[in-house]
């Protein structure tokens, strides 16, 4: 990857969708080059996809929490069981498996408390395998959706 395919990269993630022609012009590359090394970019991987950004106030979840969990046992049929539950939580946006303790970091968008405190008590305290769920409100988002840097 070279300094090129760099500034493509910078400038897909602050707009997806720009068309070829005008991240052509924005890189200062020729239309057919630019979209060769898009594409490229695209089939190796570095560009996994595209997506709309919703703001979550906009569709009634402007109450977000992190979720720590820890795990009972760390054997590999706890830790897929546990992988396929919360992934089939929807208010769960984003679940990491991190070394040391706790196991899993969960961040959960929800309408409000109340909402939270029944996720939390039907379906995050049930999910197989936990020892330890501890969770902190999210007061304000600082960085969210930053780009990657160069």
């Amino acid at each position: 990857m070279d300094a090129l395919d760099r500034k493509i990269l910078a400038e897909v993630q602050l707009d997806g969708r720009l068309t070829v022609t005008e991240l052509a012009a924005r890189v200062q590359l020729s239309v057919s080059p630019c979209h060769r090394r898009l594409r490229d970019l695209e089939r190796g991987g570095a560009i996994r996809g595209y997506r709309a950004v919703v703001d979550p106030a906009a569709v009634g979840l402007s109450f977000e929490a992190l979720v720590f969990a820890t795990l009972r046992w760390e054997d590999a049929d706890t830790v897929t069981s546990f992988e396929e539950a919360v992934s089939a939580v929807p208010h769960v946006i984003q679940a990491q498996r991190l070394f040391g303790e706790p196991d899993y970091l969960l961040r959960v968008a929800t309408a409000d408390l109340a909402a939270f405190q029944a996720l939390y008590d039907q379906q995050l305290a049930r999910l197989p395998g936990v020892q330890r769920l501890t969770s902190t409100l999210v007061m304000k988002n600082v960085i969210d959706e930053r780009p990657l840097p160069d």
